[in-house]
């Protein structure tokens, strides 16, 4: 992890378990404490998953020890090349690193079809023909036992079928193993689960090796125990499933015994955090990709200007409970803001614009001021501003005929500033035939150069940001709100989709920006005075077509 990032993660309950197994000895006595982090590659990581890395390689750093990045390559429907990639660079982007220990699932699909086997010679468990249909009218329920015919199934038999099945003997469906556990449980998970079922399907890593593929909850505790983890650290859904978990550990022959600990998802209101609804966006042309700046993913919020810090400080101090919650999406962009304020660079930027005559202002002449790149921070240094006659500034910063309390540009109204460059006073404005505004005119004063309030004169209108018409660059500029206009879209009986935001997103074309603005190239942000905090667009903005996407306004509204 790079230094820059580094935090102390707070202590925790998961802390306290790892403290007492580290105080009591035990199989733990002496070891290491050694996590992982799991993801499927059937999609791009979210913000939910930040929450699992930092909880995961977090714990591991805090205790001095070691985290796995695993691939969880079991089902092969949906996994690619393309979301193992995209997974690396996602967690090396939030500062996090797995040294040499990256593996696959699938590296030992070999081990989990022997302790399969051995769990049916052990006659712990059976091969089961029940269809799908079966399954469900079997199950039975909290008062009636599930049941099945295969259950006493012969251990010869049981062997001869699960080889056949490997062999690609079966169609999908036809068969699956079964764990032989407690038929009774008041625990489904532990009714006999499915532990094998057939899928002829071409694995992204294995190829056509494979017709037979491991349930999750048969997979995991093995590729724990292989790789020697400690504390093997889940989300709260899993907590049903432990004991199954250390049933796996337990009954199959393993060189370790993990102990599973679970934790509350994170959840953020505004958004969808299922990789299944984020991929139907995606394949249904509802957004531009996985990387769609309105996207909860870890890549959507890179190219929007996230930081890996404000995504770091956001999951420190949401902190790790047993207790599921709801995070303001606010909540995220405040941390997002107080980051950028600190260190992104100022600059002007005139978003809607129009055009202001400086009309005493002698024709063909410019002057440059020098400003400051961050006012906070003066090892940023200062960079120049050129000014001349003929100006851009927002189109809302003049009213022809000024509503109550408006306290910018009209005419005969008040002074206002010039950020950094002078005081004017409007005279008038030039209206096209349509009688439509298309120039403002003012005076300057001479003898105001600087244009700050420091300078003790008492101005009644407001400052007013501009860049020069003669120097300044064309850029188009993206505003992003959130993507969904519903704060729960995920609720009930909703379908989801119903619930998209149809103004997420509003370009607009023809803005101008500083000169000093045209190498800017990404992953560089900057605070645009006056209008928020924006990025250089990864994928769109290249020479002489500069796009800037907005992070993050500078009103916050978050409440703590």
């Amino acid at each position: 992890m790079t230094e820059e990032l580094n935090t102390t993660m707070t202590q925790n309950f998961i802390h306290d378990f790892i403290d007492e197994d580290i105080a009591q000895g035990g199989q733990f006595q002496g070891m290491t404490v050694h996590t992982r982090f799991p993801p499927e590659p059937n999609g791009y990581l979210h913000i939910g998953h930040a929450k699992a890395i930092y909880i995961d390689f977090g714990t591991a750093e805090k205790y001095g020890g070691l985290c796995n990045l695993r691939m969880d390559d079991t089902n092969p429907t949906k996994e690619d090349v393309e979301y193992v990639e995209a997974i690396q660079e996602d967690i090396h982007w939030l500062g996090y690193d797995w040294g040499d220990r990256f593996y696959y699932a699938s590296d030992y699909f070999e081990k989990m079809y022997d302790c399969a086997v051995e769990l049916i010679k052990k006659g712990l468990a059976y091969v089961c023909e029940l269809t799908p249909e079966q399954f469900k009218e079997y199950r039975g329920d909290v008062n009636t036992p599930a049941r099945s015919p295969w259950r006493d199934r012969p251990v010869e038999e049981s062997l001869d079928l699960f080889a056949r099945m490997r062999a690609g003997e079966f169609e999908n469906g036809r068969m699956t193993l079964r764990a032989k556990i407690d038929l009774s449980s008041g625990n489904f998970n532990m009714r006999d689960p499915v532990i094998y079922r057939i899928n002829h399907m071409r694995h992204h890593r294995q190829g056509d090796k494979w017709c037979i593929y491991p349930m999750y909850d048969f997979a995991h505790p093995i590729e724990d125990a292989l790789e020697g983890i400690t504390h093997s650290l889940c989300s709260l859904e899993f907590e049903d499933h432990r004991p199954l978990y250390d049933w796996v550990i337990e009954h199959c022959d393993l060189p370790a015994k993990p102990r599973q600990i679970e934790f509350a998802r994170l959840g953020i209101n505004y958004t969808v955090m299922s990789k299944r609804k984020l991929r139907q966006l995606v394949e249904e042309g509802r957004v531009s990709g996985w990387d769609d700046p309105r996207m909860p993913t870890l890549c959507g919020l890179r190219r929007r200007g996230y930081t890996p810090r404000s995504i770091r400080n956001f999951s420190e101090r949401n902190g790790v409970s047993k207790a599921a919650s709801t995070v303001e999406f606010a909540f995220l962009e405040h941390c997002l803001r107080e980051d950028l304020n600190e260190v992104a660079l100022r600059r002007m930027a005139v978003l809607r614009p129009i055009k202001l005559t400086v009309t005493n202002y002698p024709e063909g002449q410019s002057e440059t001021f020098t400003v400051e790149n961050n006012p906070s921070r003066p090892e940023d240094g200062t960079r120049e501003v050129s000014f001349s006659r003929h100006l851009y500034i927002e189109a809302e910063d003049f009213l022809e005929t000024p509503v109550p309390k408006y306290k910018r540009l009209y005419p005969d109204g008040p002074e206002c500033r010039l950020k950094g460059a002078y005081l004017i006073k409007c005279t008038g404005c030039v209206k096209d035939e349509n009688g439509n505004v298309v120039e403002v005119l003012c005076e300057y004063d001479p003898d105001s150069r600087g244009g700050d309030p420091a300078d003790g004169r008492k101005v009644k209108g407001a400052t007013i940001h501009w860049v020069d018409a003669a120097t300044a660059v064309d850029a188009e500029i993206r505003l992003y709100d959130n993507l969904f206009s519903d704060a729960d879209p995920d609720a009930g009986d909703k379908n989801f989709l119903d619930c998209l935001n149809p103004n997420s997103l509003e370009v607009l074309s023809g803005a101008k920006v500083e000169a000093s603005l045209a190498g800017a190239a990404a992953p560089a942000s900057f605070q645009f005075l006056r209008q928020g905090y924006f990025c250089v667009d990864s994928k769109d903005s290249a020479p002489g077509h500069l796009v800037f996407n907005r992070s993050v306004s500078l009103k916050d509204s978050f409440k703590f």
